[in-house]
């Protein structure tokens, strides 16, 4: 519930899979803690594990601390594997090559693919944050192919026009791109007010 209104908190499930990237997935969990209006559920793949120990230092137990509810990607019986589970839809940040590609061909192999099949079939927003360079041909037809079911393939591209100062701020601007999507309010992302200064 909010505690303020005492309505029911918006859910959102959050997965961290193997690719690079694993801050997007961290920042994004600390975020929503902070700001309290969303109910988290997590799962990261044991691959997700291994990059987060790797690029950011931190443990499994770490990472899940900043959710709500966390899930075993082993645990096919979760209450996120029904479409009877309400939430604003999922995140996979970062999303890897294999989770792409078995999300693109309805495999629900884990709990994270699991997951994300339902909230397609559930016309939910799924939002997977890809992270592979160069793509190939696989690749770029797997993303089709779920972009055709109804999801967003959002490759985590900085963008510079805001010239951040620092790593965390290319990421939250990021964050609040996705963020956006699934109509949750962040001050992540500042409304773009058009180039300013002369063009000569």
């Amino acid at each position: 519930m909010n505690a303020t209104s005492g309505t029911p908190r918006q859910r959102l499930v959050i997965a961290i899979t193997g690719a690079t990237g694993a801050i997007y997935g961290v920042r994004l969990l600390e975020h929503l803690r902070k700001q309290g209006q969303v109910e988290t559920h997590l799962m990261i793949s044991d691959a997700g594990v291994l990059t987060l120990h790797q690029e950011l230092d931190m443990r499994r137990k770490d990472v899940e601390a900043l959710a709500d509810v966390v899930h075993n990607v082993r645990d096919v019986g979760a209450c996120v594997a029904s479409g009877s589970f309400a939430s604003t839809g999922m995140v996979v940040a970062p999303c890897s090559m294999k989770t792409l590609a078995s999300v693109a061909h309805g495999l629900s192999d884990n709990l994270i693919t699991r997951a994300a099949d339902v909230v397609l079939k559930e016309r939910r927003r799924l939002v997977l944050m890809v992270r592979e360079t160069p793509f190939n041909l696989a690749h770029l037809r797997n993303m089709t192919s779920v972009t055709e079911m109804g999801g967003v393939i959002f490759p985590p591209l900085p963008g510079f026009y805001q010239r951040p100062a620092s790593l965390e701020e290319m990421v939250d601007h990021t964050l609040g791109r996705v963020l956006d999507l699934f109509g949750i309010a962040s001050q992540l992302t500042p409304e773009w007010q058009g180039l300013k200064g002369s063009t000569d």
